[in-house]
């Protein structure tokens, strides 16, 4: 664990970055850190071990600033965005196929991006350290905000943890390589995201469209949307499956083999068996169309 003595020597001559970035900058310049939450946010600003004031979506001290998201601070827009025809759900739209993807605010999360993005941007800002989740939804997660927000000329690396402890985090700090080094798994994450969107915009409109009424008209509802997703529907899928075994479920007799033994005074309750490699393994068993005895 560090001291804040040792995070004091780490910092003396102008570096800022509690000694984890060999890059010099002005006295002035402060680092940034992002976590996905506000509570992983605190526990960086724990670890920092400075002085840090709170304000309005973000906590300062004399040389960080740490921010947080609440999930997902910027999604994909719906087709509607792309062209008010595609409000309409119809046949003639399907399917849609965009060039280039479209992105927004989500609206009720609206001051905390702004927030963010004045962060991100700030003059003072020399060194951004992203540190949301480790995998390929954090690193989606804030590849969309510094996506929407146009952030440019900044050095950006990326906090790679295992836990959320002060040791971890300062050794995920002093490790932190360019967040460059991450772009396949931000591709990979935008791919996911698009195949998604798609797939659920595509399959929903079609599958609504088709059998829609029949759905009402058998709930004796006015509408019915069929959701289509691709972890929703397998796991629907999967729910369905099993329900339809447990009502096809047929009782059948189940018969034990139990035997009381008496020894002097003492009683023991023995329970028959078969054990796999014994002749009446999985018994009864048939024989060309006879039961099965030890012997066949």
């Amino acid at each position: 664990m560090c001291s804040k003595n040792e995070i004091d020597i780490l910092k003396k001559n102008g570096m800022i970055t509690l000694g984890f970035s060999e890059k010099k900058e002005t006295s002035m310049s402060k680092s940034l850190f992002i976590a996905e939450k506000p509570s992983v946010a605190q526990e960086f600003a724990r670890a920092l071990k400075e002085e840090m004031k709170r304000r309005d979506g973000y906590l300062e001290s004399d040389s960080y600033v740490v921010t947080w998201c609440v999930g997902h601070l910027v999604t994909m827009s719906y087709p509607e965005a792309y062209d008010e025809k595609y409000k309409r759900w119809s046949l003639a739209t399907l399917p849609f196929l965009p060039e280039t993807f479209l992105y927004e605010v989500i609206p009720g999360v609206k001051k905390q991006f702004d927030i963010v993005s004045g962060l991100l941007n700030r003059r003072d800002v020399a060194v951004i350290y992203v540190c949301t989740d480790s995998g390929r939804e954090g690193e989606y997660i804030y590849r969309l905000v510094e996506q929407m927000a146009d952030v440019h000329g900044k050095e950006r690396k990326r906090v790679w943890i295992d836990s959320q402890t002060e040791e971890e985090i300062l050794r995920g700090i002093r490790e932190a390589k360019d967040l460059s080094e991450y772009d396949n798994l931000s591709q990979a994450a935008y791919l996911r995201a698009k195949e998604d969107y798609l797939m659920g915009i595509n399959f929903s409109r079609l599958l609504t469209l088709r059998y829609g009424n029949a759905i009402s008209n058998y709930l004796g509802t006015r509408h019915s949307v069929v959701s289509v997703g691709r972890v929703m529907t397998c796991v629907l899928g999967m729910i369905v499956r099993r329900e339809r075994e447990i009502r096809r479920f047929v009782k059948t007799p189940f018969y034990r083999v139990l035997q009381t033994v008496r020894l002097e005074e003492s009683k023991l309750t023995g329970e028959f068996r078969a054990v796999e490699g014994s002749a009446y393994y999985l018994s009864p068993k048939t024989v060309s169309g006879k039961r099965r005895t030890p012997e066949s």
